[in-house]
C-alpha cells in the first residue's frame, strides 16, 4: 500500500482532463468514476497495483469498484503508508462520508428539472409561467432554446446609428463587435451559444433579487422554486459561454444569497473564487419599514469559475487597492 497514492497520482496525471497547473482535480476524477468513464478505467487497468486494489474478478470479468475508488480519492489526508478513513476534518457526514463530498446531496426544489422561459412584456406584468419538464416536453424545450434570429439590428458608432451590414470579426472568426441584445435573456444566451461558447472571459449577472418588491413576479405559490429554476437555467448556459479560465460574477442581496450560493456551488462544482461585499447604502436608523432591528446596507457579488485558476482581470491585489485608496 505504501506507494499506492503515488501510483494513482502518476496515472491520473497522464489524463489532461484531471489536472490544472500541475494539480489534480478531485471533483473531476470523482465525477468520471461515478460515470464509469472508459478512459479513466483504462488508465487504472494499465497499472497492476491500481488494478489489484480497485478492481474485482468475477469469473472471467473484471469489475471496477467505483465506491472504493471514490472513497480512496476523497480521503486526501490519509497516511502515505496506509489506506485509512482517518481525516483531519470536522463536518456533517452521511454513511461515513462528508456531505460536501457526496454527489447525491444537492439543492432540490419543485420544478428543478424544468425550464422556465421567464419572459414579460411589461415590467409589472404577472404571467402564468409554464414549467417545461425536460423529460416530458423535450420538443417544446428544443424549440424554446433553439437559436433565434435577431431582428432590427443597427450599428452604432460615434456618428450615430446606421443600417447593419455585417459583423466585424477577428482572424480566428470570432465576432469583435460589442453587442447589445434586447429581449428575453434565456433565449438570447442560447442564441449566442453557437458564436460564443467557451469564449467569454468574464460574465456579470444582475438578476432579480426576489424580494417581493422587484420585477420577479412569477408563480406566487412556488416563488422560491420559480426563482431557483429561473436562475439555474440561465447559469447553466452562462457556464457554457465561459472560457476554461473565465469567471462569472453574480450580484445579489441577503434575500436569496444562501440559495444562490448553494446553487452556484452545484453548477460550478465548488469552484468559488470568492464573495465581494458591497456597501450600497448607509443605515438610516429607521427599521419601521422592515419590521426588524437590522437593516441591510450591503449586497454581494459571488464569483465562480469552471476551474481552480482564473484570468487575472485587475492589475492590483485587493490589499494594494485598499492601501492605495486609504492614502488618497
Amino acid at each position: 500500500m505504501q506507494n499506492l497514492l503515488e501510483d494513482l497520482k502518476k496515472s491520473l496525471e497522464k489524463d489532461e482532463r484531471f489536472t490544472v497547473d500541475g494539480e489534480l482535480l478531485k471533483n473531476k476524477i470523482v465525477e468520471s468514476a461515478l460515470k464509469m468513464d472508459e478512459d479513466l478505467i483504462t488508465l487504472l487497468l494499465s497499472n497492476d497495483k491500481l488494478k489489484e486494489h480497485f478492481f474485482t474478478k468475477v469469473g472471467k470479468a473484471t469489475i471496477f469498484d467505483k465506491d472504493k475508488f471514490v472513497k480512496f480519492v476523497s480521503n486526501k489526508q490519509f497516511l502515505p503508508d496506509s489506506y485509512t478513513a482517518f481525516k483531519y476534518k470536522i463536518g456533517l457526514t452521511k454513511d461515513g462520508e462528508y456531505i460536501s463530498e457526496k454527489k447525491d446531496v444537492v439543492l432540490s426544489w419543485p420544478y428543478k428539472d424544468c425550464v422556465l422561459e421567464g419572459g414579460q412584456t411589461k415590467e409589472d406584468a404577472k404571467r402564468d409561467e409554464i414549467f417545461w419538464n425536460q423529460t416530458l416536453a423535450p420538443d417544446e424545450i428544443d424549440r424554446l432554446l433553439d437559436p433565434k434570429v435577431f431582428t432590427n439590428a443597427n450599428r452604432v458608432d460615434k456618428d450615430g446609428e446606421h443600417d447593419f451590414d455585417t459583423f466585424n470579426r477577428r482572424e480566428d472568426g470570432t465576432i469583435s463587435d460589442n453587442l447589445i441584445v434586447k429581449g428575453n435573456n434565456l433565449l438570447a444566451l442560447h442564441s449566442l451559444k453557437k458564436e460564443f461558447a467557451g469564449k467569454a472571459k468574464l460574465i456579470y449577472i444582475d438578476p432579480p433579487y426576489n424580494t417581493g418588491d422587484d420585477s420577479f413576479r412569477y408563480n406566487d405559490q412556488f416563488n422560491r422554486s420559480s426563482w431557483l429554476t429561473f436562475m439555474k437555467n440561465r447559469l447553466e448556459i452562462a457556464k457554457e459561454l465561459l472560457t476554461q479560465s473565465g469567471i462569472i460574477l453574480v450580484q445579489i442581496d441577503t434575500n436569496e444569497i444562501a440559495y444562490l450560493h448553494t446553487l452556484l456551488d452545484e453548477i460550478f462544482e465548488g469552484y468559488k473564487q470568492g464573495i465581494l461585499t458591497l456597501k450600497v447604502k448607509s443605515p438610516s436608523g429607521d427599521s419601521s419599514k422592515t419590521n426588524t432591528a437590522f437593516e441591510d446596507v450591503s449586497e454581494y457579488i459571488l464569483a465562480y469559475s469552471k476551474q481552480k485558476s482564473v484570468e487575472n482581470y485587475y492589475p492590483y491585489s485587493i490589499k494594494e487597492i485598499i492601501d492605495k485608496n486609504s492614502k488618497t
